[in-house]
């Protein structure tokens, strides 16, 4: 990247990114994100994929700088020389989940996830849910607190804490994981290939509802959730050589603690 190439700088609302925003503006300039180069995102992980929610159609790269509590998707804060890190960061290439959910009132409602579709109890009473996979029931009845699908960047977030598998990137597979499953006792879920159809039914939804969330969007009293990967979007991230995405995911699963 050379310093003629425009950046959009977005930020989240505390105070230490606002206060990175005005400074990077001051030293770069700034660029509207859909006349960008490069998307530069200053912020926490969080602040992350809502960048990726609301850009991602743009089809533009998208750097992170770490200024909140989780930066697992972020490079470290540093205004200084950003066109060279630019320059030299590595990217990853990132395939979202597609999520159609089916609520009891017939509506239906269409979401992206880039780290996991989750489906939960909305009561004291455990989820009751049946599993399809291409169209073939695989669990009759998974009884639960609920179960999620994660793809590769997302498998260290919610998913390793309900014990899933954190996958490598570009592995084409990803994580069907039960969250505090009941029955069956012993099943820890499955690792798929990344274009398995994967469609939940909610079995007793009036007693036992459940609700979809795809990253942070939220859909209550599901009857029905497919979920796959998408088709045609993905996006990409660029990363310090450094302290790479697939390095981050690797030291993840050799720290103890």
């Amino acid at each position: 990247m050379t310093a003629t190439q425009r950046i959009a700088f977005l930020a989240s609302h505390t105070d230490d990114a606002q206060r990175a925003l005005a400074d990077l503006v001051a030293r770069h300039g700034q660029h509207e994100p859909d006349a960008a180069d490069v998307l530069v995102a200053l912020g926490g992980d969080g602040f992350m994929l809502q960048t990726l929610h609301r850009h991602g159609g743009l089809g533009k790269p998208v750097y992170g700088m770490k200024l909140g509590t989780v930066g697992f998707l972020m490079n470290q804060h540093n205004g200084d020389d950003l066109f060279a890190r630019l320059d030299a960061a590595e990217p990853a290439v990132l395939r979202p989940l597609e999520m159609v959910a089916q609520t009891e009132s017939g509506a239906t409602f269409g979401s992206l996830a880039y780290n996991e579709v989750s489906l939960l109890r909305q009561t004291r009473q455990a989820a009751h849910i049946r599993i399809d996979l291409n169209g073939q029931t695989r669990l009759d009845e998974l009884i639960c607190d609920g179960v999620l699908v994660a793809t590769a960047a997302g498998s260290t977030a919610y998913n390793f804490s309900a014990h899933g598998p954190i996958l490598p990137l570009g592995s084409a597979v990803i994580a069907l994981t039960p969250i505090a499953a009941f029955r069956p006792r012993r099943w820890r879920g499955a690792l798929l290939k990344a274009d398995t159809e994967i469609r939940f039914r909610v079995l007793d939804p009036y007693k036992r509802p459940v609700s979809a969330t795809a990253d942070s969007h939220e859909v209550r009293d599901v009857v029905e959730v497919m979920i796959r990967e998408s088709r045609d979007r993905t996006v990409t991230l660029l990363f310090d050589p450094e302290h790479n995405l697939e390095e981050r995911m690797l030291i993840e699963q050799f720290t103890s603690g």
